[in-house]
């Protein structure tokens, strides 16, 4: 059987990740657990930047991949970056089985705003969709509604939907035809 398994980045809200689980079997129509187990982020912590390194985590997440994973998904509360950008919402390889995303930027407080649960939780499940999009072959898109647009800040983020637009919907479907995986789609 395969799974979307979901692997705490560290400390995670217990709860963020139950609903997150809900959302992504929702959305793929496809098993989905959370490990347990958190992984230990650390190594990829840049005292310099105080910031992780998405790449460097997504390096250790695929040692995680069970042999049952359909894909591998990190979360985070952690601040990530990549060399090249002061800031990511999460990072994956084209047509990988791991992608990682944080929560971090994604909540109102980080901008000096209250605090807004459900809107957290809808950016970091959009964003989780667009991670996992790009596993499966999708690059960005320029329609603006399509879960894969590019994000480069939150209100961005809050303009997309957690669906895919019709053209990357086709290139998916094309790709993977496993139909148990497009339920909802």
């Amino acid at each position: 059987m395969s799974i979307l398994h979901l692997l705490p980045v560290g400390t995670v809200d217990g709860g963020l990740l139950v609903e997150l689980r809900r959302g992504l079997a929702n959305a793929f129509n496809v098993r989905c657990e959370i490990i347990r187990r958190p992984l230990d982020p650390e190594f990829a912590f840049h005292p310099e930047r105080m910031q992780y390194h998405s790449t460097e985590l997504l390096e250790r997440l695929r040692t995680e991949v069970a042999s049952d994973s359909w894909r591998l998904l990190g979360v985070s509360q952690l601040d990530l970056f990549m060399p090249i950008l002061t800031f990511v919402f999460g990072e994956a390889q084209i047509e990988d089985k791991c992608a990682v995303v944080s929560v971090h930027r994604l909540q109102q407080e980080f901008y000096g705003l209250p605090s807004d649960r459900q809107r957290m939780q809808e950016r970091l499940l959009k964003e989780a969709i667009h991670e996992l999009g790009h596993t499966l072959g999708l690059m960005h898109c320029r329609d603006y509604g399509c879960a894969m647009a590019a994000s480069h800040s939150v209100e961005w983020i809050d303009i997309k939907s957690t669906e895919f637009c019709g053209d990357c919907f086709a290139r998916v479907r094309a790709r993977i035809p496993e139909k148990k995986l497009w339920g909802v789609f």
